[in-house]
């Protein structure tokens, strides 16, 4: 009897073991996609200026207006920047699609009766392969578009995402309002 109790334990954990597999293969692999817009409820987005590339083409040209206003760029270089953009939006969401088929793959690899150990890890491989691919094309996009900018457009650019980007640290505040009164040293 206690045999079997054993077994089923096992089986039972194994099981449980197979699910959280899976499901973690899909949370992950899911990561991949862009999410379908502002308010949705997916993992947490990088950020940055990559995040402009998953956005629909038609929104790209308004995306990249933002982003120069205030930096007193030419319509050449808004022309330009938006050229690169699109292009590099284009190339991603052509990478994004051919790695829907690697998410498809993992759900058959962890569903199946038997996990193949090798397979997974080739297929792990491959997404990383995916992976670098799009952080590269987003990476070169960047360094084309700060080749159209100027030295001072860029630096003014980057305090600007850098203060956007930067949560307000309660610390930080209370140490501007307040003067320490003890010395530091």
């Amino acid at each position: 009897m206690e045999q079997t109790t054993t077994r089923s334990r096992g089986l039972k954990g194994l099981l449980a073991g197979v699910v959280v597999a899976v499901l973690g293969t899909v949370a992950i692999t899911s990561w991949a996609e862009p999410g379908p817009g502002p308010g949705h409820r997916g993992p947490p987005s990088m950020g940055g200026p990559g995040l402009l590339l998953m956005a629909p083409p038609e929104r790209i040209d308004r995306m990249v207006d933002r982003l120069l206003d205030g930096l007193d760029a030419t319509d050449a270089q808004r022309t330009q920047i938006r050229q690169i953009a699109q292009a590099a939006a284009k190339d991603v969401k052509a990478q994004l699609d051919a790695g829907k088929g690697l998410r498809e793959k993992g759900r058959e690899l962890f569903t199946a009766p038997t996990i193949d150990e090798a397979a997974v890890e080739a297929l792990r491989q491959q997404q990383a392969q995916a992976h670098e691919a799009v952080s590269r094309r987003v990476t070169q996009a960047m360094v084309d578009a700060a080749k159209v900018l100027n030295p001072k457009q860029r630096a003014t650019l980057a305090a600007r995402l850098e203060k956007r980007h930067r949560p307000p640290m309660r610390h930080d505040r209370e140490q501007s309002a307040v003067p320490s009164t003890f010395p530091l040293t």
